[in-house]
């Protein structure tokens, strides 16, 4: 069966996005629509082409015998800031605002086409190059950080709050929270992780960072290195967090009679680095 061009390449655009950073041979595709290598290299080239353009992304050719094409996610910092903008005001509206000084954002976190977008803003400014897993805490981070896996390619892990009869041999610990000094608990079956592994964590919500700190410990007992880390939202108070290196998207800001949330834009990278896939 022939096709034509346009649908080759619609084709084409919908196979590497709804893949990122797959690497699909060239002969994968001269299968699929029955072309030539020369017809398929074409219509990479108009594809990766719009890519660029729009900001979509990028789609990297690879050499060598196990080479071939890719898609990496990529966001433009303009977009960045205005989805972040755009959050920010729903974070803002005072119908979210719960007793305690805590605000609701369940229906915000587990959004689909929210956390996606999340998702596709830490892969474009965490460097994953060499990452084996995006690694999470129970319960809230799961959705971004399983969007962010997705833009990634990477296996998501999660760290428990409680042990699980079914997933075997597990490594407990304790750590102390940033914000209430609470001391609590977070274990992790031992076959999650392979030896040395790359890993890179992601977490919905960082007061004083001793969550992270205590997910950054737990890596450490299973001789795995954290590459970076990613935040949705911190607070400007305290300042000292326990933990440094991270890449938060929205701040709250709270100077004793309001809460406000704003994007982070601090936390960004001033242009993005060509990074080594």
């Amino acid at each position: 069966m022939k096709f034509k061009r346009t649908e080759r390449i619609g084709a084409i655009v919908k196979i590497l996005s709804d893949n990122p950073n797959k690497i699909y041979t060239l002969s994968f595709f001269t299968e699929k629509f029955n072309a030539a290598k020369s017809t398929i290299s074409e219509d990479l080239l108009v594809v990766k082409d719009v890519f660029e353009k729009l900001e979509l992304g990028r789609v990297i050719t690879i050499s060598g015998a196990a080479g071939g094409v890719k898609y990496i996610p990529k966001t433009s910092i303009e977009e960045n800031k205005q989805f972040l903008m755009e959050l920010c005001e729903k974070i803002n509206d005072d119908s979210r605002k719960l007793s305690g000084g805590f605000l609701y954002l369940i229906d915000l976190i587990y959004n689909p086409v929210i956390v996606a977008k999340i998702g596709k803003i830490f892969a474009s400014n965490l460097d994953y190059s060499e990452a084996d897993y995006v690694v999470t805490m129970e319960t809230k981070g799961i959705p971004m950080a399983l969007m962010t896996a997705k833009a990634m390619n990477l296996p998501l892990v999660i760290i428990r709050k409680d042990m699980k009869v079914s997933e075997g041999p597990t490594l407990s610990m304790t750590y102390v929270t940033g914000g209430s000094n609470k001391v609590e608990s977070m274990s992790l079956p031992r076959k999650a992780l392979k030896p040395d592994s790359k890993v890179i964590l992601i977490d919905d919500f960082m007061r004083g960072g001793g969550t992270l700190k205590g997910m950054k410990d737990l890596m450490h007992e299973f001789g795995a290195k954290v590459i970076g880390t990613g935040v949705f939202i911190s607070t400007t108070k305290p300042q000292q967090k326990m933990v440094e290196d991270y890449i938060s998207l929205i701040e709250l800001d709270d100077n004793g009679e309001t809460t406000i949330a704003k994007p982070n834009f601090k936390r960004f990278k001033d242009e993005y680095r060509e990074l080594q896939f």
